[in-house]
């Protein structure tokens, strides 16, 4: 059996989002119309059929709307008998006459509610799903499901074991790409597989005690360079991601970036143990016969068709193993235990570049290194915190579900700004003679190793070829080896300086981290924050004052508005701690070493991560 595992599921919704208005235009607002109704389950039929064809089975997610149409239970109750497909219950597809009506709202999504409705909703639609086939669900799932919501389905009915959780990236990008009208905002979560904390639904748990109970995947499976540097919506594993974003060839329909995509997940059992995910998930709306995106409907179907056939073709060949929900979920706590991470070393399929990035995340920290920056950290997310950031109406966060980053190079910046150096990154820069260069100006790439460390503990490497850094009147090569410990709540750099053009000149080196705390573009009151170095600190004023010591320790920064403590310390003989602060125009704070090194000889540096109480 291949380790490549693969989610199918379908989503029967009667009055899908996206066909309600396209079927609807110039037509008299009516949400139960028979043509939008005998469509969708039309297109339900043609979905699971080219499934079942391709040899899949699928996760049928049944909606509150499509509870109330005799035949899609019928369908899928058949379904389950002959084909093993399982009946799950979708917490998306509530827009239905019936529901609006009960509950007087045209709001669909589960997560906005205020969590006195969210329970109202629930028990409504486990008990109708109860009543229509005699038993209650393994799995659910909706584009986000905030941790009062799993841990009240939890609760209530024990049987659910597996759910769709987040939308990876979900954030300002999209809703810039939505004409500023997606007033959702799920960013910093898991992009694959994990098991959700009771105390924050995008933070893995670290042990038994955090565990939520489910396991949780994402909605759908997006390309990790792709959809981080764009939107997401365009770059995902259902061909309605790929047909949005333009990317086929418009001649002979063909859509290979889809294939490459799925090939790029089993590509990443080699960072994971031999297992790899993927999934798909949709809905009929973008099916419907006016077509969607700029395509006829024709396309619609064949770039489904093509789909199935391509996981069809693996699953023949012993590539690819297709497992409902539930099953996937049992599966998944047999393969991994609580501190073992996700990685995925993922490189561009799209366009044409080198690019290279690795992703990390953990029951510790969301991080991705950036190999077109020379191994600089440009996204970071500190899980260790466990976060509790209540979502909907009645809460400080109604639409703003993202997990807060502290460095987030599309949304605060990276190196490369309009003064360069000002954004949030995670880098090193040397100097020598008065000239200065920052390693994330050389590109390079990495490759990853993974072993057991004298304690036993299991290391993920990133090793990356050597950079040359050139001056007017030396040029040296540097080596750089950045490394994740299971379970300690910190990344590591070591630098090692060779090949020097003078071998007796010495170079200094400034390990740094410039960062902040937010979920968007806009800046958060720096107020209350604590910058230290040793037992010296200052409170953030925007002032642009900063605090130096040679032969310091540690260089800290307590950030009480997301209950985090990041700290930087390093190995290096002599080396000089700083903390500075930032101002109105670029407030950020920083945190660094300096030290110098001479010819062969190496240092490391740790950022780490806590929670600060």
């Amino acid at each position: 059996m291949s380790d490549f595992i693969v989610n199918i599921i379908h989503r029967p919704e009667m009055a899908p989002e996206y066909a309600e208005k396209v079927t609807g235009s110039g037509k008299k607002d009516d949400i139960g119309r028979k043509t939008l109704l005998d469509e969708s389950l039309e297109i339900f039929r043609f979905q699971q059929d080219t499934a079942h064809k391709n040899g899949l089975k699928t996760t049928i997610h049944i909606t509150y709307a499509s509870l109330f149409c005799p035949e899609i239970v019928e369908m899928a109750k058949a379904d389950h008998l002959k084909y093993g497909d399982e009946i799950a219950l979708s917490l998306l597809g509530l827009p239905c006459r019936q529901f609006r009506e009960k509950y007087r709202t045209e709001e669909f999504c589960i997560w906005l509610f205020s969590l006195e409705d969210k329970k109202r909703i629930v028990d409504d639609v486990f008990s109708m799903f109860e009543e229509a086939f005699g038993f209650l669900p393994e799995s659910t799932g909706s584009y986000y499901m905030d941790a009062d919501l799993i841990n009240y389905i939890k609760e209530k009915y024990p049987s659910v074991k597996c759910a769709i959780a987040t939308c990876w990236e979900e954030g300002p990008k999209a809703y810039h790409t939505c004409n500023n009208s997606w007033y959702t905002f799920m960013d910093g979560g898991p992009w694959a597989p994990w098991i959700p904390s009771k105390q924050n639904s995008h933070a893995p748990a670290a042990d038994e005690s955090e565990d939520s109970g489910i396991v949780a995947i994402p909605h759908l499976s997006r390309d990790l360079l792709a959809c981080y540097d764009g939107n997401g919506s365009n770059f995902g594993t259902h061909p309605q991601n790929v047909l949005r974003g333009m990317i086929y060839d418009s001649k002979t329909w063909e859509f290979p970036y889809f294939y490459n995509l799925v090939d790029q997940y089993r590509h990443l059992e080699k960072y994971n143990g031999g297992y790899a995910y993927n999934m798909m998930f949709v809905g009929p709306g973008w099916l419907n016969r006016l077509g969607r995106w700029e395509a006829p409907y024709e396309l619609l179907k064949k770039s489904y068709e093509d789909g199935m056939a391509y996981y069809g073709k693996l699953k023949k060949e012993g590539r690819l193993t297709d497992m409902t929900m539930s099953e996937f979920a049992d599966y998944y706590r047999k393969k991994k235990h609580y501190e073992e991470p996700e990685c995925a070393l993922w490189r561009d399929i799209l366009y044409g570049s080198d690019k290279q990035l690795f992703w990390y995340c953990d029951p510790y920290m969301r991080a991705c290194i950036n190999m077109d920056q020379g191994g600089a950290l440009v996204d970071l997310r500190n899980y260790a915190a466990k976060l509790e950031w209540p979502v909907g109406i009645g809460t400080d966060h109604i639409s703003d579900a993202s997990y807060p980053f502290l460095i987030q190079e599309k949304y605060r910046a990276g190196y490369f700004t309009h003064y360069a150096g000002a954004g949030t990154v995670r880098s090193a820069k040397f100097s020598h003679g008065g000239e200065v260069a920052d390693l994330c100006q050389c590109r390079t790439h990495a490759s990853f190793k993974e072993y057991k460390d004298e304690d036993g503990k299991t290391v993920r490497e990133l090793v990356l070829d050597p950079v040359e850094i050139v001056f007017s009147d030396l040029r040296f090569k540097v080596d750089n080896v950045i490394r994740f410990r299971e379970g300690a709540s910190n990344i590591s750099w070591s630098r090692r300086v060779y090949d020097m053009s003078c071998p007796g000149e010495t170079v200094t080196v400034t390990e740094y981290m410039t960062a902040c705390y937010g979920t968007t573009e806009y800046t958060e009151r720096m107020e209350g924050i604590t910058l230290g170095l040793d037992e010296e600190s200052m409170s953030y004023e925007y002032k642009d004052r900063r605090i130096d010591a040679a032969g310091a320790k540690e260089a800290w920064a307590q950030i009480p508005q997301i209950r985090t403590r990041v700290s930087m310390c390093t190995d290096a003989r002599g080396a000089a701690g700083y903390v500075r602060e930032g101002y109105a125009f670029s407030p950020m704070f920083h945190l660094g070493f300096t030290a110098d090194l001479k010819n062969g000889e190496e240092e490391t540096t740790w950022l780490n991560l806590a929670r600060a109480n």
